[in-house]
Formats: C-alpha cells, sequence, structure tokens
C-alpha cells in the first residue's frame, strides 16, 4: 500500500481533484495524510445556488438542522445512477432530501430516522397531492379557523376546545403563553378532525414548523434557550393562526411544483416506490443486495441536538411520553454507553484516549458514536448491490482542544466493513443549515459571539464501493 499511496499522492499533487483508491485498505496513517493535502473540490460547494433554488418543491416545508441541499443528492445521482428502476437509500433521511430527490427522478426509496417529527416531515415532503385537491382541503381547514383571524369580524368561537396534550403540559407551559397556548390547541383540534391522513399530516408539518416561532424560544438560539422577559422584547412570539395560514400557503405553492416534477407512474402508486419508517439506522426496512445507491448525512458526535431542537414538535404531537428517554434512542448522544461493544477503528481509538484525558465522559460518548456508525457501515453493505456506492456526508470538527476526525473514521470503518474506499471529496459548506460555533472547553454549540471555534467549517463526502 505504500508504494500506491505515494504512486496516487503525486497524481493528486499534480491536479487531481479527487482520490480514488484502487483494491487495497489504507491504512490509519495514510488515511490521515490523505484527508491532510486533501483540496477543497470547488464543484461540490454549490455557493452559487440561491436559497429559493435549494429550497425548491418541498424542500423548504419545514427548519431542520445540519440537513444537506438537495443539489449535492442530484449531483451523486448523477455521478453513479445510469438507469430508471434505481433504489436509493438515506439510514439517516433526517427532513427527508435524499427521498424527495429520488421520488422526483422516478426512482425507489427507502430510509429510516429514529426522530419522529423527521420522519413525518420526510413522508409529507415527499408525498405529492393533487393541487386541487390540496386547495380544496386548505380552504376548508382555513375556513373553521377564521374565528382567529383578528382581520375579520367572525366572532371567538369557543365551541372550538383547545387540543393541549396533558402529559407535556408543564413544558408547553414553559415555552408558550397561554394566548399562545390556547390559540395552537385550536388549531391542532381542527387539523385532527380532518379524516384523510395525508392531508392531516401535511397540516401537521405546517404546524410543526411554526410552533418555534410561536414559543418564548430565543429565536437567535440554536439551543433549547428561553427569550428573557423584558419590556422592550424586540421579538414577540408570532400569532399561530397567522403564522399557519402564511406557511400553509407557502407549502401549497411547494406541492404545486413538485407534483408537476413527480412522474405519473409514481403519484399513482406511491407505496410502491417509498418505503420510509420510523427506526434504527443500523436496521435497514430492505433486503440485501437491493439498493444501487446510498446518500446520507449523518449525525454528529455527541448530537443530542436533535432530540432537543424538535422537542416543541415532539411535545405537542405526542411522539415521546418521556422526552429523556427519546433523547437515549439517538445515534450519537450522550446517554447510550456500551459495556460488551468494542470499538474496531485505530483512529477512533486514538480520539478516545485523548479525550478520555479531558473529559471519561465526553469520551464514552465518542465511543458509543463511532460503535454505532460501525454497525450502520455493515447495515449498508448488506442491502447494497455488488458494484454499488454509500456516500456518508460528515464533517470533522474539534472538542475539549481535541481533534475529532469523524471523516477519517468513517473512511478507516467502511472499509472495515468490506468497503472499498472510492472516493473523499471536500466542500465547504456555505448553504448547510448548522450551529456554526462551539465552545471548545464544553463542546456545546452556541451563538457566534459566545463560541471561540468553528464547529464544521467544511465537511466531506466519504464514497464507499462494494466491490
Amino acid at each position: 500500500m505504500g508504494d500506491l499511496l505515494s504512486e496516487a499522492t503525486i497524481e493528486y499533487v499534480t491536479s487531481v481533484k479527487t482520490w480514488q483508491f484502487q483494491q487495497t485498505i489504507a491504512s490509519p496513517d495514510e488515511l490521515i495524510n490523505l484527508f491532510n493535502i486533501k483540496e477543497i473540490d470547488k464543484e461540490w460547494s454549490f455557493e452559487d445556488f440561491k436559497k429559493s433554488e435549494t429550497g425548491k418543491w418541498t424542500h423548504d416545508y419545514h427548519r431542520y438542522p445540519a440537513k444537506f441541499i438537495p443539489q449535492l443528492v442530484e449531483k451523486l445521482i448523477d455521478e453513479y445512477i445510469f438507469y430508471k428502476d434505481a433504489y436509493i437509500n438515506d439510514p439517516f433521511m433526517g427532513c427527508g432530501t435524499t427521498m424527495v430527490t429520488a421520488i422526483s427522478r422516478g426512482f425507489k426509496a427507502s430510509g429510516t430516522d429514529i426522530n419522529k417529527v423527521a420522519h413525518l416531515i420526510t413522508k409529507v415532503k415527499s408525498t405529492p397531492i393533487n393541487p386541487e385537491y390540496l386547495d380544496r382541503k386548505i380552504r376548508q381547514l382555513l375556513s373553521k379557523l377564521k374565528f382567529l383571524d383578528e382581520n375579520q369580524k367572525a366572532p371567538f368561537d369557543e365551541r372550538i376546545w383547545p387540543l393541549v396534550p396533558r402529559k407535556h403540559i408543564d413544558r408547553i407551559n414553559y415555552w408558550f403563553t397561554e394566548k399562545n397556548k390556547n390559540e395552537l390547541g385550536k388549531i391542532l383540534r381542527v387539523i385532527y378532525d380532518e379524516e384523510d391522513e395525508t392531508i392531516r399530516d401535511f397540516f401537521l408539518v405546517a404546524f410543526s414548523h411554526i410552533l418555534k416561532r410561536c414559543s418564548i424560544w430565543l429565536q437567535g438560539s440554536t439551543k433549547p434557550t428561553r427569550t428573557k422577559p423584558t419590556k422592550n422584547l424586540k421579538k414577540k412570539p408570532v400569532k399561530p393562526y397567522e403564522a399557519f395560514r402564511n406557511h400553509l400557503k407557502k407549502m401549497q405553492r411547494g406541492n404545486d411544483i413538485f407534483y408537476d416534477e413527480v412522474p405519473a407512474n409514481i403519484k399513482e402508486n406511491l407505496t410502491k416506490y417509498l418505503n420510509i419508517k420510523v427506526g434504527d439506522a443500523r436496521k435497514q426496512p430492505v433486503s440485501e443486495n437491493s439498493i444501487d445507491l446510498i446518500v446520507s448525512s449523518s449525525p454528529f458526535v455527541t448530537s443530542y441536538e436533535y432530540a432537543d431542537l424538535h422537542q416543541l414538535s415532539t411535545i405537542w404531537l405526542e411522539f415521546a411520553d418521556d422526552l429523556k428517554e427519546y433523547r437515549g434512542e439517538f445515534i450519537g448522544t450522550s446517554y447510550k454507553k456500551y459495556e460488551h461493544k468494542r470499538l474496531k477503528s485505530k483512529i477512533g481509538k486514538d480520539i478516545v484516549v485523548k479525550m478520555t484525558k479531558k473529559s471519561k465522559k465526553m469520551a464514552k460518548e465518542i465511543e458509543a458514536f463511532f460503535i454505532d456508525m460501525q454497525e450502520v457501515f455493515d447495515e449498508s453493505f448488506r442491502i447494497l448491490k455488488h458494484g454499488s456506492r454509500c456516500c456518508y456526508v460528515i464533517g470533522d470538527t474539534k472538542l475539549r482542544g481535541i481533534d475529532i476526525l469523524n471523516a477519517e473514521v468513517f473512511a478507516e470503518s467502511l472499509q472495515q466493513s468490506g468497503f472499498k474506499l472510492d472516493k473523499i471529496i471536500k466542500r465547504e459548506i456555505p448553504l448547510k443549515i448548522l450551529p456554526q460555533k462551539r465552545d471548545e472547553k464544553t463542546g456545546k454549540f452556541a451563538n457566534n459571539h459566545d463560541a471561540n471555534s468553528e464547529a464544521y467549517p467544511i465537511e466531506y463526502i466519504v464514497i464507499g464501493l462494494k466491490g
């Protein structure tokens, strides 16, 4: 491998933008060196795309942390798929970017996410609805809620009793004013009166999206922080009905365009083409040797932020009885410690050893994350067809002064799962919705003016080939 790496390195330095391995396994030192010499590929930054383009169709239905843009998925599909009946998978489907892109191309799509909010968003974003039918349903809904419109003269309708989940009432009272809580409850009550599940879910995504703006969650914060009560509060919680109505209309416009984009055969039989589940990334709902391409952006080390950032939706839609237990199901959380599983990656082990000197707790979190991801890669190898690829988008970061080489560990772990390391792409992420700063001492995400290090200034696409 030493001779091969030297020749390839020379070739790379002389202008090659991407790295391609042959049928050999790179050692940890060779991998680290490879990532060190890797240059940013501007073709994968997509910095010239406008928000209207990255949020096209249904992609702007719901805010979601760390989502990648559809152009990235489209480019990977263009690189590796050359036939009409392809099957695309995403084990961490998040808000469904890969699913929507696959469906728009006429491909089958499957995936999982342990986050029930993510599953709901993906389901709705991937489901084209007949525009005339959707328009009629939206009009009916807003007609029932018109008494909430302060611009209308309709009397306040006390017959609609607010539907406010009692099991999480303390958390709801913590995050919402009494007025907004009751107004949201009335909207939710009317939504659940809708009998068509597809339409009801569409309404629920709109409802979920507006919750943060209608709460006293500090709007500029990526972590759960309440706005401090002051007399001169610049940004008060928005009025639920107005926010809900406006976002419904925005979603409607996105659906109409998406509906025209999706092939007729998929619209007529969506269940044949879309297979998504609430579930563990390590157990995909497909048979072995069935997938043509995996495109996924995995969670990051200690990234329990997913559960926390969606807690408003989780409590209102009653997706979890116990929030702490729910967090523990997420890969990358701080609530999971293994006693009988061992980390295979040598790079990962070195990171854990270094972190142990700083924080034993954080070292265990990192170790659990890499163990979980190794099992995800094992599952990816099981479901992919021979000659097909998995593409994992991941960034490196720093915690407690220790370099957390996520991408390097992924590259090593993919090889340990049986993949050949096919290509590594280094890209800037100017458009990715990510908290951009960390506090180096605590490792927690923070507001830009409070933090002292970049969290994920660049990221990699690590591509494995099942030979």
